[in-house]
């Protein structure tokens, strides 16, 4: 099932069921597909396109976690936390450091990069090559680190 469709079914059961917390997620996630189809009048989504917004519905989850616990707002980034288990719950799984490391070598070497000026070569290789199954920040982690040393 189209992870599009799969938003659709789940909000039908937690209706249901009455989970409030689930639902809003859900909501949440259901809009943002909504919009994008809005863009060039389609009425689902591919999943590639899907795994990118729910990516980004994830950054923002994760900063207004981080915003509400340095404001002291415990119940509103426990909310969040709810929420941000719902959208991660569509995602696949991002790589693990050996695989992004391993992803890192080979981007630095196809690129040619030799310091850290050619960073963006480099993540511009491996954002192509493997978006949405790696961490951004942890391979631009890894490449300056590499290139760093280089």
């Amino acid at each position: 099932m189209a992870i599009f469709d799969d938003v659709s079914a789940q909000m039908k059961e937690a209706l249901k069921a009455k989970q409030e917390t689930r639902l809003a997620a859900l909501r949440g996630i259901r809009a943002a597909f909504l919009n994008e189809c809005k863009k060039d009048n389609a009425t689902t989504l591919p999943d590639d396109v899907a795994i990118g917004l729910l990516r980004k519905l994830e950054k923002q989850r994760q900063e207004s976690i981080d915003a509400f616990t340095n404001a002291g707002r415990a119940d509103r980034a426990d909310l969040e936390r709810a929420e941000l288990a719902v959208i991660q719950a569509f995602l696949p799984n991002l790589a693990d450091e050996a695989t992004t490391r391993r992803w890192v070598e080979e981007a630095i070497a196809t690129s040619g990069a030799t310091s850290q000026k050619e960073l963006g070569k480099v993540m511009g290789a491996i954002m192509k090559a493997h978006k949405g199954e790696v961490n951004g920040d942890l391979a631009r982690k890894l490449a300056s680190d590499r290139l760093a040393a280089s």
